[in-house]
């Protein structure tokens, strides 16, 4: 299928980014404080607000990757100990892990959800289990039920990588506030966007301090208000801490972003419901509905492209979606399927069935509200054309 190179490159992710923002970013330049400091303060009260915590709950970093690490470092974990996770995400969340010193753990998904298996679970955990990470993929939210109960029985932390899930709730409760941590990100591609960061958001005020302080080289809290206006304060480094504070000039595009989650929300779920509809009769894996008890947040629209039925691969349907101008992504191969982890975990795609098969057949579709509808048609064409050429 050849590009229309009248029809411009439709790109994979692109954020949404309006003059708000444009001029908050702005204005922080021009303030001449652009760190850590005033804004990212302001930030981290309103994704409160919206999250229906205190503001003392929540602290801002530069990364998901870096929220996750931190609340890891925060909740103890040490060499030796087993940290269960999905073997279907991306490889931030087990080199977090990695970097706490644990060792983690992959469990394969439910074929139908793509979120860890429940069922296969309390399989996995030995002695040396001190941690779960669920991840909310795609934004549909884990059994968080039937996770905190496999916790409480064995006295285990929970991490929530909510990377795809800021507006995901779970029978009424938001993801991030159901374990001991949970970890959001504002990447480039994600649902708010600030270019790069991430936010933590801990059951209690003392681990956020922690977490405060761990997140800027291990220096005394607010050490940033150190240069503030009513003089030079000395810092404390009480941690052998990280380099993992957000900068205002990210905060400042990430304050308007908050603004329009619920706009966005919506604007995301139409399209997805454009595409369930536009699919239905094609050879296709497609999403699996929400239920009534949950609210997805609708971040990533992944089709499953089998050979077989398809009588094309996963990476062809790729290579004919580039040449008719559309961007879209993998999102993952699994785990087991990385050289890294097989080298030095011995883990093996064979061992993790459900994952390794999604792996080989997924991929995402464009999935955003800067989307116009003619782009959205475009889209619908191009896979149906592809589908049935």
């Amino acid at each position: 299928m050849a590009a229309d190179h009248e029809s411009p490159f439709i790109i994979f992710g692109a954020p949404d980014i309006h003059n708000d923002e444009i001029d908050e970013v702005l204005a922080t330049l021009q303030s001449g404080w652009i760190g850590t400091g005033p804004k990212v303060a302001r930030f981290e009260e309103e994704f409160a607000d919206l999250k229906g915590v205190g503001h003392d709950r929540v602290a801002a970093v530069n990364s998901c990757t870096a929220a996750l690490h931190v609340s890891m470092i925060a909740a103890n974990l040490k060499p030796g100990d087993e940290v269960l996770t999905t073997a279907m995400t991306f490889c931030a969340t087990a080199n977090a892990i990695i970097h706490s010193g644990a060792t983690p753990v992959p469990v394969d998904i439910d074929a139908d959800t793509l979120n860890i298996d429940v069922a296969r679970l309390e399989q996995h955990i030995t002695a040396k289990t001190r941690a779960i990470v669920p991840v909310h993929f795609g934004g549909r939210p884990c059994d968080m039920d039937a996770i905190m109960a496999i916790a409480a029985k064995h006295g285990l932390i929970v991490i929530e990588d909510c990377a795809h899930a800021i507006e995901t709730q779970w029978r009424g409760q938001q993801a991030g506030t159901f374990g001991d941590f949970g970890c959001f990100s504002f990447y480039v591609t994600k649902n708010v966007v600030t270019g790069e960061g991430g936010m933590v958001l801990a059951r209690s005020p003392a681990m956020i301090d922690r977490i405060k302080t761990l997140a800027l080289h291990g220096m005394s809290k607010d050490a940033w208000r150190r240069f503030g206006d009513d003089g030079y304060k000395h810092y404390e480094v009480v941690e052998a801490g990280f380099k993992y504070n957000m900068m205002d000039l990210q905060a400042a595009l990430g304050i308007h972003q908050l603004r329009r989650v619920e706009e966005n929300w919506l604007r995301r779920r139409e399209i997805w419901k454009a595409y369930q509809h536009a699919f239905a009769d094609l050879p296709l894996g497609r999403p699996l509905e929400p239920d009534e008890h949950m609210r997805h947040a609708y971040h990533l629209y992944t089709l499953a492209v089998d050979e077989i039925n398809c009588g094309m691969s996963r990476d062809d349907f790729i290579r004919h979606m580039s040449d008719a101008g559309i961007g879209v992504g993998v999102h993952y191969r699994s785990l087991a399927q990385q050289p890294y982890y097989q080298r030095e975990y011995g883990w093996i795609p064979e061992n993790y069935p459900v994952s390794t098969a999604f792996g080989d057949n997924t991929v995402s579709l464009p999935l955003g509200p800067k989307l116009q509808n003619a782009e959205i048609d475009r889209i619908i064409a191009a896979v149906t054309a592809t589908i049935t050429k």
